[in-house]
């Protein structure tokens, strides 16, 4: 760059042939004095070295020839000052270019270098070229370190050694040579330089790959303007953009040595469209893992469908996007779109609906609603010339022909094009839904995706979906959700956090406020430990729903650590074509330990545990709940645990491995407990003492064994002598089964401390 032409600086001092009135014997301050008329200079114009030059005799110790005129400076302005001069007599001076640094207000700046290196004359008519570099910056190559004090300069040159010698000297060269500092120095190389026109329309593609090989490590400079890229582009240095691209959807950029949203809106003019050319990038190539969003906000205005985005519809390696803000803004992009149709299902087919009415207008990813459907089913790929849908879960109605709903929610995030997708994450984030999207919709399939330090706020209807597999090894913690139903009853509400439909998921100290649910999980291997998920309302006796729903019957699930409050966990098979029981694993499988259980404003038949069967014939197989404490705010309940018998009951006879221990209570009327241990006392002497403890078993089960009796003091006969005979028991007595006989060979009475609990152990 040319700052002589490109800025209008006049950078050159006047020939002598323009008059020695206009170099001074001094500084080349305004009125000091001239080499006109001087007897020791004079004009020669004609030299058979030089056109036109200066003749001059040294008669002082430092002998100062600088012009009147002032060379403008300027910081990262470098100019080359080069005089030409030979010895014609007498004694051989040195020689050194020389000049006076003047600051705006016009005195001398004294910490800038005034004198350029000497060079000695040693020979008569021997034509010497003396050079010096002046600059404001201290780098290599620069001999006279101005810095960024002096606004011009008197440039010139200083005779020093032995006097009464005369030289004569061509006219000054000034040249400014910023473009090299600036390209070596600087660490910089601009794409202009190697072609690059920038006017949108012209394809620079080449003149940026020149740039970027030229760069070598430097730091490639895209000046203002828009330039259009018609394929691929990848830089191996770091690049910084003054101006913006121009790129086709499918065409990538790939920055690897500042991967960052700074750098790519700053390349495509705004955080939005740079985000998602980083994004795209994001997948195909491997320097970064990792997309920061430098702490930025990024504001959509629509849903990003990241496979269409990515050109991908599989891909398997960690990939994470982090810190930073993303805020939905209104728009039509975000409207539900929602389709009835009238479809059959036949349980033979428990995944399928066909003769599907209207297939061709209802979308991929649509949640299905009607009769007979379960919570969270959705629509997971459909064949319009066969008129058939693949569903995420079977129906639970049985078969027959229906007509049903199917809506397609909008999200920030949607990865449903991906048929595969694993270990991709996003981390300290927040998601502003703003109650005008639901947040984020999972892979086709897919495992380990990972939502961490995250908070996601008032999604629309949706926190995490899962349509199909995409779900599998599921990881959210540490997550923040924010309700957009916090001012509506219980019973109003619509928005879930996240559901699943695979294995293995492991949900963790995650807080969610005021949702209808915080989980629907189908599937088994779940994992939730030390979330705090409330659903209470303002209401003086409020209706509650269930915050965790799990959805397999055998779910092997930890529930451990939690606080749940003004909600519920819920066992149902919903998602059961044939819910009967059928030689089956039923319900269990299930710890719940540790955990903070609280409700307050609620009726006394809520409860904290819930088991809902579809069909009859079900159990409980596998179920602790220990170490929990339960407490009811200003009123009371009448137990912890109940069964939703609207579609069937339990079948208590089959109970297995259900243990009730070390809980605490507080205002719950009835606690619950198995084993239990009763203390019976019989103040007549029977040869039947019957034993009351239904009220302390499990969903008011029965009372199916014994484990220990222990007399405390003797057992008597009616005249109160000591009985030393050994009782046995019958369980499962009286009407509900929840009585036991305790049985004596005769009459007896006294105290007995009994055990017993509503299973069988194994």
């Amino acid at each position: 760059m040319n700052k002589a032409i490109t800025e209008g600086l006049v950078l050159m001092p006047p020939p002598f042939s323009a008059g020695l009135n206009l170099w001074s014997r001094e500084d080349g301050r305004p009125g000091q004095g001239s080499y006109a008329g001087q007897p020791n200079a004079a004009y020669v114009p004609a030299d058979q070295d030089f056109a036109g030059c200066l003749e001059l005799q040294k008669t002082a110790t430092t002998q100062k020839l600088r012009c009147f005129q002032q060379i403008p400076m300027q910081p990262g302005l470098y100019l080359k000052v080069t005089a030409r001069i030979k010895a014609v007599s007498g004694a051989l001076p040195q020689v050194r270019i020389a000049g006076w640094a003047g600051s705006s207000s016009g005195t001398n700046v004294t910490t800038a270098a005034q004198q350029g290196p000497s060079v000695a004359l040693t020979t008569y008519g021997q034509v010497v070229e003396v050079s010096a570099i002046i600059g404001s910056g201290n780098r290599q190559g620069v001999d006279m370190v101005w810095g960024l004090a002096p606004a011009y300069g008197h440039i010139g040159l200083d005779l020093t050694g032995a006097n009464n010698g005369v030289v004569r000297i061509d006219d000054f060269t000034i040249e400014d040579v910023s473009a090299i500092f600036h390209s070596v120095q600087f660490d910089w190389v601009d794409v202009r330089d190697y072609g690059a026109i920038g006017n949108g329309v012209t394809d620079d593609r080449a003149a940026f790959d020149a740039a970027d090989a030229a760069a070598a490590g430097k730091r490639v400079v895209v000046p203002p303007g828009s330039y259009f890229i018609g394929s691929n582009l990848t830089f191996e240095n770091p690049v910084q953009f003054e101006g913006t691209l121009v790129m086709p959807d499918a065409v990538r950029l790939i920055c690897t040595r500042n991967y960052n949203l700074d750098t790519y809106s700053a390349a495509f003019g705004g955080e939005l469209p740079g985000f998602k050319k980083a994004l795209q990038a994001l997948f195909y190539f491997t320097d970064h893992v990792q997309l920061d969003l430098s702490g930025r906000r990024v504001e959509m205005t629509e849903p990003i469908d990241v496979a269409a985005l990515a050109g991908l519809t599989d891909f398997a390696q960690r990939r994470q996007i982090s810190n930073g803000q993303f805020s939905a803004l209104a728009g039509a992009a975000w409207d539900t779109v929602t389709v009835t149709s009238v479809a059959t299902y036949a349980t033979a087919q428990p995944a399928r609906l066909t003769a599907v009415a209207n297939v061709a207008n209802i979308p991929v990813g649509s949640r299905v609603s009607g009769t007979g459907v379960g919570r969270e089913v959705y629509v997971t790929s459909k064949n319009v010339g066969a008129g058939t849908i693949e569903l995420s879960q079977p129906l639970v109605g049985g078969g027959g022909t229906r007509t049903l709903t199917f809506t397609r929610f909008r999200y920030m995030f949607d990865f449903g094009g991906f048929t595969g997708l694993s270990k991709f994450e996003f981390s300290n984030l927040e998601f502003l839904c703003n109650g005008l999207a639901s947040c984020i919709n999972l892979a086709q399939s897919g495992d380990t995706f990972r939502l961490a330090d995250c908070v996601v706020n008032k999604p629309r209807d949706k926190g995490i979906t899962s349509t199909s597999r995409g779900c599998q090894d599921l990881i959210i913690d540490q997550c923040q959700f924010v309700s957009n139903e916090m001012n509506l009853k219980v019973e109003d509400r619509r928005t879930i956090v996240y559901n699943c439909n695979a294995n293995d998921t492991k949900i963790r100290n995650n807080r969610a406020a005021r949702f209808a649910h915080f989980g629907i999980a189908a599937g088994s291997g779940h994992i939730f430990l030390g979330n705090h998920f409330f659903g209470g309302d303002d209401e003086a006796v409020g209706v509650r729903r269930a915050g965790l729903v799990l959805t397999e019957i055998n779910v092997k699930t930890f529930i451990t650590g939690n606080y749940i409050d003004n909600s519920f966990i819920e066992l149902t098979n919903e998602h059961d074509d044939q819910p009967d029981f059928s030689s089956e694993f039923s319900f269990g499988g299930l710890t719940v330990t540790g955990n903070i259980f609280t409700a307050a404003r609620v009726a006394p038949w809520f409860r904290w545990l819930v088991v809902t069967p579809r069909g009859p014939g079900h159990f409980i197989n596998g179920l602790t709940v220990s170490n929990n404490v339960f407490r009811v705010i200003s009123t009371s309940v009448d137990r912890i645990e109940g069964v939703d018998t609207t579609h069937a009951a339990l079948a208590y006879t089959s109970f297995r491995n259900v243990i009730f221990e070390n809980n605490t209570f507080s205002n719950v009327s009835q606690p619950t407990s198995s084993p239990v241990m009763v203390e019976h006392t019989q103040n007549t002497a029977a040869d039947t003492w019957v034993v009351d403890a239904g009220a302390y078993l499990p969903f008011a089960s029965r009372a199916r064994n014994v484990m220990s009796l222990v007399a405390e003091g003797p057992v008597t006969n009616a005249a109160n002598a000591w009985q030393n005979v050994m009782p046995w028991v019958v369980t499962e007595q009286g009407p509900a089964g929840s009585l036991v006989n305790i049985r004596w060979t005769t009459p007896v009475k006294g105290k007995m401390q009994v055990t017993l609990r509503c299973d069988n152990p194994v």
